[in-house]
């Protein structure tokens, strides 16, 4: 039922948007220059410079596939995570309803209980992407589990509790609980990091293979190579954004008010 503390998004499995969007927009300026150069030494030395439709056309084909499926499957599992933000508000009202099935005194002490779990478990995504921060929380977040689900346990067998109180709210609990195991988890669910980096390099020959059919040309089009590695390099941030979506300009933050309403209902 507690949800496996160690299972939060570690570090070195984040990549930072801005950084490798950067980083891909200056790499594919470098890399259109140097193809460009390549594409004028063999234009001098050949009369031609050699380039194959074909070829470069597949490779811009493999390259836009790539994009097309990271892009695909980043926002399914964004659509995936605002979902699962419904379904714990939904899990956690349904089980603090299910309070009225106990005793007054039992009923009243286990409600504080949920507001504080509910802070505790807003406050996990609030402190992102602080890691650490968001790490101390969530383990105070499983201890208040084990504090709900004992006195829960207790409540249901008070005398003055409903004949059906175990049998109605126990499982209500479990699924409050198992619904943060199963967003800690969607949380870390990312494509290999190799992915992110093949679509990189394939965005650097894209880039290689530009600048070489730019080769004809007398002069620089700085406009036309600084806008196709800016188009790609937009693309690609938004991917990567979409993959962290607490960790930059894309948010699920905005999802979390339907908690927030939840926790104010809670009077």
């Amino acid at each position: 039922m507690q949800p496996d503390a160690a299972i939060l998004l570690a570090v070195n499995e984040t990549i930072s948007a801005p950084l490798f969007a950067g980083s891909l927009f200056l790499g594919m300026l470098l890399v259109l220059e140097l193809g460009r150069r390549i594409g004028i030494r063999r234009l001098r030395r050949n009369g031609t410079s050699g380039g194959s439709g074909p070829v470069e056309g597949a490779i811009f084909a493999l390259f836009g596939l790539l994009v097309a499926f990271t892009f695909s499957g980043a926002a399914s599992r964004f659509d995936m995570r605002r979902g699962l933000v419904a379904d714990e508000a939904n899990d956690i009202g349904t089980a603090y309803l299910r309070l009225d099935l106990l005793s007054a005194a039992d009923r009243s002490d286990l409600r504080q209980m949920f507001r504080e779990y509910l802070d505790s478990r807003l406050e996990v995504y609030r402190r992102m992407p602080d890691l650490e921060a968001a790490f101390a929380e969530l383990n105070r977040s499983a201890g208040l589990q084990q504090n709900i689900w004992t006195r829960g346990v207790s409540a249901t067998r008070n005398a003055e509790a409903h004949p059906n109180a175990a049998m109605l709210l126990l499982p209500a609990l479990n699924a409050m609980f198992d619904i943060t195991t199963t967003r800690t988890m969607a949380a870390r669910s990312h494509p290999p990091l190799v992915i992110y980096w093949l679509l990189f390099l394939l965005g650097l020959g894209c880039a290689l293979l530009a600048g070489h059919a730019m080769a004809g040309m007398k002069t620089r089009n700085w406009f036309h190579a600084a806008g196709f590695a800016a188009f790609v390099s937009v693309v690609v941030f938004v991917i990567v954004d979409l993959e962290y979506p607490r960790m930059g300009l894309i948010n699920l933050g905005a999802y979390d008010q339907v908690l927030v309403d939840l926790r104010d209902s809670m009077k």
